[in-house]
This record gives C-alpha cells, sequence and structure tokens, in this order.
C-alpha cells in the first residue's frame, strides 16, 4: 500500500479533472446553480415579494448584487443574493432605502435601475432625481471595505426635466461611465461621465440611435402601454466591449443595435451632429431590456417580447439561445460573472402596475439566472 499521501494527491487530481469536466461544481458557482432548466439555463435564485429585481451585478469575488425595480412598490433599492435564496439590503440600511431630508449627503437610493461592478471592487449605482432630490447621482461604493467611495451628482441642464437615468457601462480602462437617459423617449441621450474630473456632457440627444421607434411592444398577446398610451421608450439597454473600444446600445422599442467608439465619446471637441456621424448600425436585435457582451463581438439580448435571450453577432444577424414562457418572463439585465457565465436577472416588469392597467399580476418567485457565454467575456460588463 502506499501512503496517504499518494491518495491526498490523486484525490485532488480527480477532483479537478471531475470540475473542468463539469461533474461536480466548482466554488465559483452557487450553491444553489444545481436547479438547471432546459437548454442550460440554471436558477441562482428563487427570490420571494419585495424582491422583484431589475438590473443586476457582480463583482470579481462572485458576489451578486440587484437594483429593485420600483415599479412594484417595494421601500428596498438594492439586495445582494445570497446563497440558499436570502438576500440583504445593500449597501446598508441607510443606503439600501429612500434619502430622508436629515441624511448627511442625502444618504439613500432614490429610484435606482442602473448598477454595474468596476471590477475592481466597486458598484456604482446609477440614481434617479425626484421631487424632493432634482440632482441625479452615479454613488460609488466599496464592496470590499463596505464604505462609500464617492458621489457625482448630475444636475440640470446635464439631465432634463423628464430624465429618465436607465442604465450605464464602466469604461474602466479610460476612467469614464456612460450613461442612458430613456428622458421620456423623444429627449433620449447618452451622458457620458468623466471619472478624473467629475465633469459630465449630454450627447446624441434626439439622434436616431437613442430614440425609439414605431413599434408596438407586445407581451404574452397584450400591447404594453405606459399609461394610455402604447410604450415607446428610448435608449436603455448599454454595454462595453472588453477592450473598452465600443459601446453598444439603442432604444428599448428598437430593432436596431448600434455603437460608437468610445474615443469619440470622450473627445470633447467633437460637436454633437459630428458624432451622431460616427454612430454605426451593427446589427438587428429585438425590443430589449439589457444586452452584454463578450469577446468576439456577441451581444447578448433580452428578448422581452419572445420571453427569450437572444445574441446579435459581428455579422448583425440576430438568434435566440433561450426560450422559456415562464423562467425568461422580461428578463431585465445582465451581468458577466468572473465564471463565464453571464447572469440575468428576471421581473415579469410587464405585469408591475405601470404597465399592467394599475394591477400587480406578477407572482413570486423573481429569479437570477445564469446560461454559458458564447465565448470568453470579463466582468464588468
Amino acid at each position: 500500500m502506499r501512503g496517504s499521501k499518494y491518495w491526498q494527491k490523486l484525490w485532488l487530481w480527480l477532483t479537478i479533472a471531475m470540475i473542468t469536466a463539469g461533474i461536480v461544481s466548482s466554488s465559483l458557482q452557487p450553491s444553489n446553480a444545481a436547479s438547471k432548466q432546459p437548454n442550460q439555463i440554471e436558477i441562482v435564485a428563487e427570490l420571494p415579494k419585495g424582491s422583484e429585481v431589475g438590473n443586476i451585478a457582480i463583482t470579481r469575488d462572485g458576489r451578486i448584487f440587484c437594483s429593485i425595480h420600483r415599479f412594484f412598490g417595494s421601500a428596498s433599492r438594492a439586495i445582494e443574493v445570497l446563497p440558499g435564496n436570502r438576500t440583504r439590503l445593500y449597501p446598508n440600511r441607510d443606503w439600501g432605502k429612500a434619502p430622508t431630508a436629515a441624511g448627511e449627503d442625502w444618504a439613500g437610493l432614490n429610484n435606482t435601475l442602473g448598477i454595474q461592478a468596476d471590477g475592481n471592487g466597486i458598484l456604482w449605482f446609477l440614481d434617479n432625481p425626484d421631487r424632493n432630490f432634482p440632482t441625479g447621482r452615479l454613488i460609488g461604493w466599496d464592496t470590499q471595505r463596505e464604505t462609500l467611495h464617492r458621489v457625482i451628482y448630475l444636475p440640470p441642464p446635464l439631465i432634463t426635466e423628464n430624465a429618465f437615468l436607465n442604465d450605464l457601462a464602466i469604461d474602466a480602462k479610460h476612467n469614464a461611465i456612460y450613461i442612458a437617459d430613456t428622458a421620456g423617449g423623444q429627449d433620449a441621450a447618452l451622458i457620458v461621465v468623466d471619472l478624473a474630473t467629475g465633469l459630465s456632457r449630454r450627447v446624441l440627444q434626439r439622434d436616431q440611435s437613442v430614440i425609439p421607434e414605431d413599434i408596438d411592444m407586445v407581451i404574452d398577446g397584450r400591447n404594453i402601454k405606459l399609461g394610455p398610451d402604447p410604450a415607446r421608450v428610448g435608449v436603455n439597454p448599454i454595454t462595453i466591449d472588453p477592450s473598452y473600444e465600443w459601446v453598444y446600445y439603442g432604444p428599448m422599442s428598437g430593432s436596431s443595435l448600434y455603437r460608437i467608439r468610445t474615443k469619440d465619446l470622450r473627445n470633447t471637441s467633437i460637436m454633437n451632429d459630428n458624432l451622431a456621424k460616427r454612430v454605426e448600425r451593427y446589427g438587428d436585435r429585438p425590443i430589449s431590456d439589457g444586452i452584454t457582451i463578450d469577446g468576439d463581438g456577441n451581444v447578448y439580448i433580452t428578448d422581452i417580447t419572445h420571453n427569450a435571450i437572444g445574441v446579435t453577432d459581428k455579422t448583425g444577424k440576430y438568434r435566440i439561445l433561450y426560450q422559456n414562457d415562464k423562467l425568461l418572463s422580461w428578463p431585465d439585465g445582465f451581468a458577466v460573472g468572473p465564471d463565464g457565465y453571464i447572469y440575468a436577472a428576471v421581473n415579469q416588469l410587464h405585469k408591475a402596475p405601470p404597465l399592467n392597467d394599475g394591477k400587480d399580476d406578477s407572482t413570486a418567485p423573481y429569479h437570477v439566472i445564469r446560461f454559458p457565454a458564447v465565448a470568453p467575456s470579463t466582468i464588468g460588463r
């Protein structure tokens, strides 16, 4: 018989081989990720009422964070998703709910959907103004030290009276953030924030690449309305490629995916009309609430009208990857995890009161799911 060290080494190599082959779970996988659905979709978390997730962000150490969609009326603004379908208010009791007038520097989140991790431990919240605090904000939270990192204010006239700061892309290479401002549709624009100086500018307002197209948002046979009118939503999905060369975006109510070089967005000498000439149409896509991208130029799409997730490849062609009427009932936002999977938050948003004649027909659970990327990507998008 050989010694115990031999058997320990043999067991170690067998374990590594099984992880590589996908036979056992690696430490990067959530503890309940084994709940597999058809087409390789895995359920990461099933969340109760009050946790109607919006967008999602994942840090380099695998922590999962979600904004909570205000359309459902929850008092919470953001959560951390923990193993075993558990959550905790995030960042803390002061910042995870609405601000109070007595709070120093208005601690708290007014109305946050956009949430993104920068790959260096900072979680960025994109916070909308409200009637008591008419300034948008970018709020950086240090997830390693659990302290406030930075607040950048986005005041008028940088934002309009009908501003709706929806989503963001972080340019870790050039120290910038790009924001999608839906702004009532016809006033939609991108906002470019220089993190080195805090200076920001509004670009491409009313360009065809940011305003909604005249197409109906039909989900489960129902034409979705915002108030009395059919929903027509401007620029919302936005992401940045792993090389930080291109920003990809488009109106939610749109059939085209656009892109523009980051160097052009950051060039303050390029006026708006000339900047619009540098926008490229990348390809086809359906009505979408969120996008992300891998290193081969595959842009993943939340295909909300088909209860699906799809991809537009670098040829510009769109195809559906996964379709599931129950599990993919309004996939909202994406995040790339450190394990090579793409994560998504699913929230049944079309069943929320503002989009459903004042009634909440959504039913728990609300899901965080994941699926394997077509090609490798990196966290922070």
